[in-house]
């Protein structure tokens, strides 16, 4: 009997950390959707900046939407859709991952994890989520520095891509992408946990006001602290000719020294704030969700 015991036990916990895994996939699945559908018209302001298209957020605005209606903000928006819920998804997936990760290697609790433990397991979220976010991350950039009535779906944007330079094209930026959210992600997961701790009253639950301004402000943290990496993966996605991250570097540093590592900040911090609210609203929303009917 005790080995059937032994072997039921095994079999349960499995079980548990296989449910435990499509809890975490799918309610980051979900926040992603949320922070696309809020966030998606400050980032095609942001990303035309960051390019050169605009010199300024109101100038960006007004010409988009004359030119393309206020649909125009949305330009673009199909990408993220299909890759930020599968990249929220992998991200809320792998920083769990993560928090078990190193739980095992410093045999603590994640309940007890200090800022340095949570900063690591915001990081190793990073390492599988780029490798949903990069292509996706190209695509929508391709897509939205594209103006007027000449601008391709993202299948035309896709076979360009591909037919100027195959599957690398479309990977393109893929080690920028990794450089931004590993410490984007530690910034991010930390300032979120962290906030939550300081908002939350005892054992009571959590408020939903208390959640969208601890994400929010995880938000603005992560783009405080990666923008100028973001500045540089934007425009060496927007390129459809080989050039490397250093190149990219020095090329953005000859236009305008540091300044010009920062265009678009304005609309990325105006975003990050609702977007990422959002984002941990939903996830939260998702999970408590789950839980009640798994």
């Amino acid at each position: 009997m005790d080995e059937v015991d032994s072997v039921l036990e095994t079999e349960h916990q499995k079980t548990n950390v296989l449910v435990d895994n499509v809890k975490s996939f799918a309610s980051g699945g979900f926040g992603g959707i949320c922070a696309v559908l809020t966030g998606h018209p400050f980032d095609l302001v942001k990303v035309r900046l960051q390019t050169g298209l605009y010199n300024s957020s109101v100038q960006c605005v007004k010409q988009t939407v004359a030119k393309d209606g206020l649909l125009g903000l949305y330009r673009g928006v199909l990408p993220p859709l299909l890759g930020v819920t599968p990249m929220f998804a992998v991200s809320f997936w792998g920083y769990d991952v993560g928090k078990k990760i190193v739980s095992s290697y410093t045999g603590k609790d994640i309940s007890q994890f200090d800022v340095k433990e949570i900063s690591t397991a915001g990081f190793i979220s990073a390492i599988p989520t780029t490798l949903v976010a990069a292509p996706f991350e190209r695509v929508k950039v391709m897509m939205q520095i594209q103006e007027g009535n000449k601008s391709k779906g993202m299948g035309g944007v896709v076979a360009e891509m591909y037919r100027t330079g195959g599957i690398r094209s479309i990977f393109k930026g893929s080690v920028a992408t990794l450089c931004r959210d590993g410490p984007g992600s530690a910034l991010y997961f930390a300032t979120y946990e962290i906030l939550k701790k300081k908002l939350s009253k005892d054992d009571q639950e959590l408020s939903l006001v208390a959640i969208m301004t601890a994400g929010g402000f995880a938000g603005v943290s992560m783009w405080l602290g990666v923008f100028p990496i973001d500045t540089i993966k934007s425009t060496q996605q927007s390129s459809n000719v080989p050039i490397s991250i250093v190149q990219t570097t020095k090329n953005i540093y000859a236009k305008g020294g540091i300044k010009a590592f920062f265009p678009g900040v304005g609309p990325a911090l105006a975003r990050s704030f609702p977007a990422n609210a959002a984002t941990f609203l939903g996830v939260e929303l998702a999970r408590n969700f789950l839980d009640k009917i798994i």
